[in-house]
């Protein structure tokens, strides 16, 4: 499972980045997306790296999100009574779970936000920031299986 989370904003953005990022619904900056790893995002993903960074995020980060950031369609948070009322799952454990094997998505769950409001960054990010990509010190790009680090600094 890949986490996409976006990190620069919306001017001067080319138009073919602006529509996938549209696709993608990411449409503001710190806002997150879980996408499944069996279908074809590379392309997405590459077309809009100037603006995002992803990477291959743990079953136990995915749990800590919904957890923390999970919102219902009303603007209440993503609880276990909520999951119980109105899902067949029983837990944000279950439904993480779920997600990370691929059973269901995001945009599956009735009542569920398909995206994640992220807080900025603690700590800020990094002395290069959002205009390099991850292999030169800066934050954007593919961040592979270290992506639960900036994740957990969004808490």
């Amino acid at each position: 499972m890949y986490a996409v989370i976006r990190l620069r904003g919306s001017v001067n953005v080319r138009p073919e980045a602006r529509d996938t990022l549209r696709m993608l619904r990411l449409q503001k900056v710190n806002h997150c997306v879980l996408l499944p790893e069996g279908k074809t995002y590379e392309g997405m993903l590459r077309e809009a790296k100037d603006y995002i960074a992803w990477g291959k995020v743990s079953k136990k980060a995915v749990e800590e999100l919904l957890r923390r950031r999970g919102r219902t369609e009303g603007g209440g948070r993503l609880t276990d009574e909520w999951l119980k009322k109105n899902t067949k799952f029983t837990s944000t454990g279950k439904l993480a779970e779920a997600l990370y094997g691929g059973k269901v998505e995001m945009k599956g769950v009735k009542g569920l936000k398909p995206l994640l409001r992220l807080h900025p960054a603690r700590g800020g990010l990094g002395e290069k920031g959002t205009k390099r990509t991850f292999s030169e010190g800066g934050v954007l790009g593919n961040w592979g299986d270290k992506i639960d680090g900036l994740l957990e600094r969004m808490r």
